[in-house]
């Protein structure tokens, strides 16, 4: 059965995932083709010359793709794990990507920094404190910049052993940090579940207009796994703009 769990803190991150960090990059290795991922790069669109931050980085996969692509790159990660296994692929393939290790919901974070392009995939689920992390891309993000984010459907109601809701056993409506009972990422750390309004109105609150959203499809093995096709939506995929503001005329 699920197990519902008192919400950690942030900088017990860093635990969660260097605890599983091997198994981790085994199951997801470097492959951008899933379809949340290829959309949430797809939404970032040319990255050629700008400056991009990987929020919630990881081992690095969306970050070294956007370099391919001609970012310039700073991935951010709370797990040193994660990130040693970043700057390891750096430095036997150099793009010239700078990895950080700190806690993105920190207010000192990325302090004095300007990026044209901020992405996190699959992070913000993550993290402990959602203001806290979208004050710091709000902070960091040029006006006129993008945000794009992808998560785990916070709809998405699950429908079998491996892939557990969005919620705990307490359903949609509550909301905070539980841990799955299955062998996958959310049995072992856990994630944080908040409601569709939720991740919606913070990006609003923090002065974000969203342009776009996209609910990627499943991939065929997904789909297989229910007898009838895909009944619900499994990813949400989002883009933002740190509008620029004008002066009165």
């Amino acid at each position: 059965m699920p197990a519902r769990c008192r919400a950690g803190a942030d900088n017990h991150l860093m635990a969660r995932y260097d605890q599983i960090a091997d198994f981790y990059i085994g199951v997801v290795g470097d492959d951008v083709t899933d379809p949340a991922t290829a959309a949430l790069i797809e939404l970032a669109g040319s990255v050629r010359g700008r400056r991009v931050l990987d929020l919630a980085c990881g081992h690095g996969r969306v970050t070294r793709e956007l370099a391919r692509r001609g970012g310039r790159l700073v991935g951010l990660d709370s797990s040193a794990d994660l990130l040693r296994a970043a700057r390891d692929a750096e430095a036997a393939d150099p793009f010239g990507i700078e990895y950080r290790l700190a806690n993105a919901a920190d207010a000192e974070a990325l302090t004095g920094e300007t990026f044209d392009v901020v992405v996190c995939n699959f992070g913000l689920s993550d993290i402990d404190d959602l203001s806290g992390v979208i004050g710091t891309v709000e902070r960091a993000l040029r006006p006129g910049g993008s945000f794009v984010w992808s998560v785990l459907h916070p709809c998405f109601p699950g429908w079998d052993a491996d892939a557990p809701s969005s919620w705990g056993p307490n359903g949609y409506f509550d909301e905070g940090w539980w841990l799955a009972g299955n062998p996958g990422f959310r049995g072992r750390v856990g994630a944080n579940h908040r409601m569709l309004s939720t991740y919606l109105n913070e990006m609003i609150g923090h002065g974000l207009v969203i342009e776009r959203t996209v609910e990627p499809l499943p991939d065929e093995g997904w789909a297989d796994r229910w007898p009838e096709g895909v009944p619900v939506p499994v990813y949400l995929v989002v883009r933002c703009q740190r509008p620029i503001v004008t002066g009165a005329a």
